[in-house]
């Protein structure tokens, strides 16, 4: 059998979405030689290719910031091109604005190109991985094929940010799977929105967001149809025919009104947009109902994106799988379930995830440690010099009224920032 090309490096990071970069930025930043890899063209994951196009806040619904470090800077890296502002009024409660902002995906690819080149991270785009070799319980390489084939890549550290755990899976990790309700977001011009930007002078009303199908809790779900697991080869191919079925009645009832040259499609998303398909069985799950709980080994908290009035802190150890040493995971593939999953898989979190877990390898690196070995309480000093907030506690009192049960059950990216 022909011995297939190999490369090393420190840090191998799998999925180029918005935790993959950061995770990427964070550790070359710290002096890993890093190689991200991604089966797309584009980098940005689904706030790009899959159109989702609301950089979800970085603050709650009392004016206060509460993630910071690479979230932010590619919140700004998000509206670098236009369109998108943050609200000037985010930090007055009373205003319903937060910090975050919608933006253009293909500005945002731009933005990431320059990004990612200039920290000097090796992207390897259009690429797949294929398989993963465990010695001793040490996940030690990959294998991917792109268009020079198929490559060996070992490295001494491994971040799966794949979104769908594709990395954990192979390793051999345990890992648990979730549902999908029909739901696609596209792109859209018509004649009602440009005489609207004319009108006003606002070249962002341009930026038609073209949704069809459920909410993230289910309304809105076309009559009989049927849920989803984005892990299996088939449904997944029947989510997309399905999604792009029903985006297309869509399409042809707002025709019927304004005509086929007034509205119409103009970009479509390059991947599934499902919300949830695999995560991790990590050394803890963070659960429903652990909102407002201080952990030891927290390395960032997350305003619920669906209102703010909630704040969850995340356990470093929901980073890291159960049985694989040398993998650490990043963004929507994490260690959490019910209500947390939906807190901890969207853009803000992913981002502030993604870093932790480059921050975290480069110093396990350093000290020749896997990154369980690594002391919660040395990585929490580091996060802390970069800003990172880490206590929910060192926000004060919390008014009574910002303790809602739960979130509005409908709430949705899809609404987001309609009114912004």
């Amino acid at each position: 059998m022909k011995k297939i090309p190999s490369v090393k490096c420190d840090l191998l990071v799998v999925g180029a979405g918005v935790a993959g970069v950061a995770a990427a930025v964070a550790a070359s930043r710290m002096g890993l030689k890093t190689i991200l890899i991604e089966k797309t063209v584009f980098a940005g994951g689904l706030a790009t290719s899959g159109m989702i196009l609301h950089y979800l806040p970085l603050s709650d619904s009392l004016g206060r910031q509460v993630t910071f470090g690479i979230a932010e800077e590619l919140l700004m890296e998000s509206i670098k091109y236009g369109p998108g502002a943050i609200p000037p009024d985010w930090r007055m409660p009373k205003s319903g604005s937060r910090l975050g902002s919608r933006f253009s995906p293909a500005s945002f690819v731009l933005a990431l190109d320059e990004y990612l080149l200039r920290e000097n991270v090796e992207v390897w785009f259009d690429t797949l991985l294929c398989a993963a070799k465990v010695s001793n319980g040490r996940l030690r390489s990959v294998e991917v094929e792109n268009k020079s084939g198929r490559i060996k890549i070992s490295a001494d550290l491994f971040v799966d940010a794949s979104g769908d755990a594709d990395l954990a899976k192979f390793a051999g990790a345990d890992f648990a799977e979730q549902t999908n309700y029909l739901s696609i977001w596209s792109l859209a011009v018509s004649l009602t929105a440009a005489k609207s930007a004319c009108e006003s002078g606002d070249g962002t009303k341009l930026l038609q967001l073209l949704h069809a199908g459920a909410g993230n809790a289910g309304g809105n779900l076309p009559q009989n149809a049927k849920k989803y697991l984005g892990t299996i080869g088939k449904e997944v191919s029947e989510f997309l025919f399905e999604t792009r079925r029903i985006l297309r009645e869509k399409v042809i009832a707002e025709q019927s009104v304004h005509g086929k040259n007034n509205f119409y499609p103009i970009a479509l998303p390059s991947m599934a947009d499902f919300r949830t398909t695999r995560r991790v069985s990590g050394k803890y799950l963070l659960k429903t109902g652990e909102k407002w709980t201080h952990f030891d080994d927290c390395i960032g908290l997350v305003a619920d994106w669906r209102g703010g009035w909630d704040i969850w802190e995340i356990p470093f150890r929901t980073l890291i799988p159960c049985e694989i040493r040398g993998l650490l995971c990043a963004g929507r593939c994490i260690s959490s379930e019910g209500e947390a999953w939906e807190v901890t898989r969207v853009i803000q979190a992913a981002a502030m995830t993604g870093e932790v877990c480059g921050v975290a390898a480069a110093m396990s690196k350093k000290a020749s440690i896997c990154p369980d070995e690594l002391p919660p309480g040395k990585l929490r000093a580091e996060l802390s010099s970069r800003g990172y907030l880490l206590d929910l506690r060192e926000l004060g009192e919390i008014p009574e009224s910002a303790k809602k049960t739960e979130p509005k059950e409908e709430a949705s990216h899809e609404n987001f920032y309609d009114n912004a």
